[in-house]
């Protein structure tokens, strides 16, 4: 890779991980605890989430109808959600064991926890898991698909890409024939 390139995707990631362990803050702050999986307040917050709730039938209510009317074409998007879902499994589960890929892991991605807390309803705890799930699976695919671009074609595009996935900084030059003959191999083993 260009040391330019490297140095800054060095940079990029850096500061990727100060605003992670700003995310994390959030746990001393809000007063909860992870325990592998699972979160963990304090009695103090869960009282103070309950106090927070509005109840179902007053949330309703308020509700703007467009939310109301257009709720079940938003739903429905669960069902090419769930094929994609099956669909990208089963391909990385046959392609990238042929191909000696390291699979990607699933539940690293789908990180479903917001329904479990007190301050929010039935409804919103619904919409959060879906929510979840779903920006959670497109993250899966993209690895999964990012993985497989740079086992058959890593090199960037002549035009910019907006927002690329973490892989592509790593990806040959365009246009540098060279760099990529003598790179591909080199590029499909180096998942890590």
């Amino acid at each position: 890779m260009n040391p330019e390139i490297e140095k800054l995707v060095s940079e990029i990631r850096e500061r990727e991980a100060r605003l992670e362990q700003r995310f994390r803050q959030a746990e001393r702050e809000f007063r909860y605890e992870l325990h592998g999986r699972r979160v963990r307040f304090s009695q103090e917050i869960r009282e103070l989430h309950r106090r927070y709730r509005i109840g179902l039938l007053r949330y309703l209510r308020r509700a703007r109808p467009l939310n109301v009317v257009t709720a079940p074409v938003i739903y429905a998007m669960i069902v090419p959600l769930l094929i994609l879902d099956a669909s990208v499994t089963l391909y990385q589960q046959i392609c990238f064991r042929a191909y000696g890929v390291p699979r990607v892991r699933r539940r690293n991605y789908l990180v479903v926890d917001r329904h479990r807390l007190g301050y929010l309803n039935p409804v919103e705890k619904l919409n959060c898991a879906y929510c979840s799930y779903a920006n959670g699976l497109i993250a899966y695919a993209r690895e999964v698909l990012a993985r497989t671009e740079q086992y058959w074609c890593p090199i960037r595009h002549a035009r910019p890409v907006l927002d690329a996935h973490a892989r592509y900084a790593g990806f040959v030059d365009y246009g540098d024939a060279p760099g990529y003959r003598e790179g591909l191999d080199r590029l499909r083993r180096s998942f890590d």
